[in-house]
């Protein structure tokens, strides 16, 4: 991608060049308004770059049903978004023969009780909703997955178990893109490591080579 998004009189992302490697996890780092978030969002479409483009596979995003395109690149926002009335109907947004013991199966991988299948979506504590959007993601089987600090409000061991997902995903060939504010987190998950301030890339490379530069 070579890209510049403007909003208003603001430049979120200044003429950035990035090239994400398939099948790793590139930790996305920065000073809060450095532009990872935007960032982010350009690669499943819930924004559009000002200037330049986007492309996946060699095809430039647009050229992809956009549905489509979400289901193969997912989006675990920081905030999470609910968006049925029971946790069960949320899993299946993407996968509506989502079968229930598979569902469960998901909510245990991301450290939640199988008996939340059956819970409503209201009700839910932060960490909690964050998980079940985060095992949403996971029912689709996406070939990438866009984490928006999906640790912000969990607690140590669930936020350890969040990790070890990450891990296994890559270790599965996914592609993660990961914003964090962490960077502990960063060193440990992040196999590239990319470092924005006020919407430029100020360097990018292999996590080891990037830390020393």
């Amino acid at each position: 991608m070579r890209v510049t998004v403007r909003r208003g009189s603001a430049t979120p992302l200044a003429d950035v060049s990035l090239t994400i490697s398939g099948g790793r996890c590139t930790a996305l780092v920065g000073p809060s308004g450095a532009g990872k978030s935007t960032l982010l969002r350009l690669l499943n479409r819930f924004e559009d770059p000002s200037e330049g483009e986007v492309r996946l596979h060699d095809r430039p995003l647009p050229s992809y049903d956009v549905q489509d395109l979400r289901r193969r690149v997912g989006l675990v926002s920081q905030t999470p978004v609910l968006l049925t009335g029971q946790v069960l109907d949320d899993l299946r947004i993407g996968r509506p023969d989502l079968a229930r013991p598979e569902a469960a199966e998901l909510l245990h991988r991301v450290g939640l009780p199988a008996g939340f299948v059956d819970r409503p979506s209201i009700g839910l504590s932060g960490g909690e909703a964050q998980r079940v959007c985060f095992a949403r993601a996971l029912a689709v089987r996406p070939e990438a997955l866009l984490l928006d600090e999906p640790t912000s409000a969990l607690d140590t061991a669930s936020a350890d178990t969040v990790e070890h997902v990450i891990e296994d995903l890559v270790s599965q060939g996914v592609t993660i893109v990961l914003v964090t504010h962490k960077p502990d987190q960063a060193r440990r998950l992040g196999e590239d490591l990319v470092s924005l301030a006020d919407g430029r890339i100020v360097a990018a490379g292999p996590a080891r080579t990037t830390e020393s530069a």
